[in-house]
């Protein structure tokens, strides 16, 4: 499975369709465990990826900007569009690559909500040829920590990544405790097993460029399941 580079000047090819995002209940949820994409700031300007892309979700907060190319008829000239990776777009082995497995391997595919797709395109021409190229997420505020879990068992969301926009490690630190590795779960939730409780909770995030983020007692001592934090943000 090849690595997306980021920074990089060329365009690469793939296909786009899109979904009607009619239903408020199309924000919510996804591969990456976002949840709800409103409120984890993402809104609709968000992404499918096919299993060529999606690296098993590594990718997942990644940002790619696409433009549309090759059909006079429905391209909107001089447009781009920046859009987040939230989720994933499963094969369908019912179909060949060629002949409406859209997603299947080795396809590369982006699956777009209508109001993103938009942007580009217009929605008559569904099954879209477009290019694509990695950048660096700019985002607001810092990089969010949402903790879930019970007992021992300590389960975080990583949202709102600036720069590369993946996380590759994470390491969880108690005040009664060192650093701990923690194991990515899916998408971008990350879990670990070990009694954090009453203490307040740092943060070490390494992203696909290789930098690391620290971000110290960003939970109180008396966090709550449930709860989310505001870190420090990587520098765009």
């Amino acid at each position: 499975m090849e690595s997306i580079p980021l920074h990089s000047t060329v365009w690469h090819s793939a296909r786009a369709t899109y979904y009607a995002a009619s239903d408020p209940r199309d924000a919510v949820g996804g591969a990456c465990g976002y949840g709800d994409l409103v409120k984890a700031g993402y809104g609709m300007a968000t992404v499918g990826l096919s299993e060529a892309l999606f690296q098993r979700g590594q990718i997942c907060g990644a940002c790619f900007e696409l433009r549309c190319v090759d059909d006079l008829r429905w391209c909107i000239p001089g447009t781009s569009y920046i859009v987040t990776a939230t989720n994933f777009c499963a094969p369908n082995y019912g179909f060949t690559a060629e002949g409406g497995g859209r997603c299947n391997p080795p396809n590369k595919h982006f699956v777009l909500p209508i109001e993103a797709f938009e942007k580009i395109a217009i929605w008559k021409a569904g099954n879209m040829p477009v290019q694509y190229r990695r950048i660096k997420c700019r985002r607001e505020g810092g990089v969010r920590f949402t903790i879930d879990g019970s007992g021992i068992f300590v389960s975080v969301l990583i949202s709102n990544v600036g720069g590369a926009g993946d996380i590759v490690a994470v390491k969880i630190k108690g005040s009664r405790t060192g650093w701990l590795p923690m194991g990515r779960n899916w998408g971008q939730n990350w879990h670990i097993n070990s009694d954090l409780r009453n203490q307040p909770l740092s943060f070490e995030v390494t992203n696909s460029d290789g930098l690391t983020l620290t971000s110290y007692n960003v939970a109180p001592k008396n966090w709550n399941f449930g709860q989310t934090f505001e870190g420090k943000q990587f520098e765009v």
